[in-house]
């Protein structure tokens, strides 16, 4: 493969369909885009992994919905790892990007060094979160951490919430092609089974624990076809998955040539943040001046920093609130993060 053809599917998201077993599913490869996530913030080793996992995750997911704005997925626990948040905004035309940007919170006294990642987010949620824009209300499913992993938290999302049998195999780290510096690299597919008329959620069955299984949702034929693709996906290496040498398609092929394996136009990612100085301003909009006098500094300004992208706002504190004497005129800060 040719360092161009390597570099035509780096950050990247192929919808494809295995024709034969009613599957569809995406490949994601998270290159420069995921570098830039994890450069905005010096985190341990365990937090990083959290972040990829939970980045491609998003990646993943929001180009299988038909999104007019944001999909956002939040993980919060009791443990350590306290927060990680992403979102996944839909491209503005035909040609840009969708853009991801993530970021977490964690207790650095509290991690303990080699530990399993997903330990260390302790009890708590998985939730993923759909806003369409303005007008819309905004949809928000959770289910519980459990499963050892994000990507088990997502796959029993979808078979509780949206009753649609799913499956991740996921990979990511940092690797150094010869001559260049080390860059994280992340890569996964999913798949998810197209049930020709799913039950209804009251009446689904659901396996000795009381949480719905994959297999309950398909009948004999459907079921036989969903492990299959599940037993050849298991085959997918890790080096396969996160490429540069291995092309989406080409992986598809090796794992699915019997199955019938159909691809759409690849949609581009990239890092991107919403962030703005209007935005902020707008935030602080619902606090009194006096509130505003407990977030001014002694310098005489109230500042902000996106927790994203790192972007730095400034303001003359007389400028904000809804008690706000003056028009703000141009907006102060550094700038957007896009």
């Amino acid at each position: 493969m040719t360092l161009t053809t390597k570099i035509a599917w780096d950050d990247t998201v192929l919808p494809f369909q295995l024709d034969r077993s009613d599957i569809r599913g995406r490949v994601a490869r998270l290159d420069l885009t995921l570098d830039k996530v994890l450069a905005q913030h010096d985190y341990p080793p365990e937090v990083e992994a959290l972040v990829a996992e939970a980045a491609l995750l998003t990646a993943l997911i929001g180009q299988t919905i038909k999104l007019r704005w944001k999909l956002s997925l939040q993980v919060r626990g009791d443990g350590p790892a306290r927060l990680i948040a992403t979102d996944f905004f839909a491209p503005e035309g035909e040609d840009t990007p969708a853009r991801v940007r993530a970021w977490a919170s964690y207790d650095a006294d509290r991690l303990q060094p080699g530990v399993d990642p997903f330990t260390q987010i302790g009890r708590g949620y998985f939730a993923i979160l759909i806003d369409q824009g303005q007008g819309t209300t905004p949809y928000q499913g959770i289910t519980p951490l459990a499963g050892g992993s994000l990507a088990a938290c997502a796959e029993a999302y979808f078979a509780q919430s949206e009753q649609l049998p799913t499956r991740f195999q996921l990979s990511f780290g940092q690797s150094r092609e010869p001559g260049q510096d080390t860059t994280w690299r992340a890569g996964g597919v999913m798949l998810q089974h197209m049930p020709k008329a799913s039950p209804l959620m009251g009446d689904a069955p659901s396996g000795e624990d009381g949480l719905m299984t994959a297999t309950d949702l398909m009948d004999e034929d459907e079921g036989e076809n969903w492990a299959r693709a599940n037993i050849l996906l298991d085959t997918a290496e890790a080096l396969e998955l996160i490429g540069p040498r291995v092309a989406p398609t080409d992986l598809l092929l090796r794992l699915f040539h019997e199955e019938g394996p159909r691809v759409f136009d690849a949609l581009p990612v990239k890092f991107g943040c919403t962030c703005s100085a209007e935005r902020v301003r707008n935030s602080l909009s619902i606090y009194s001046a006096r509130d505003i006098g407990h977030m001014t500094t002694e310098d005489g300004r109230v500042t902000a920093d996106c927790q994203f992208c790192g972007a730095h706002y400034e303001f003359d504190p007389a400028t904000l609130g809804f008690e706000a004497t003056k028009d703000p005129g141009e907006e102060d800060g550094d700038g957007t993060a896009d």
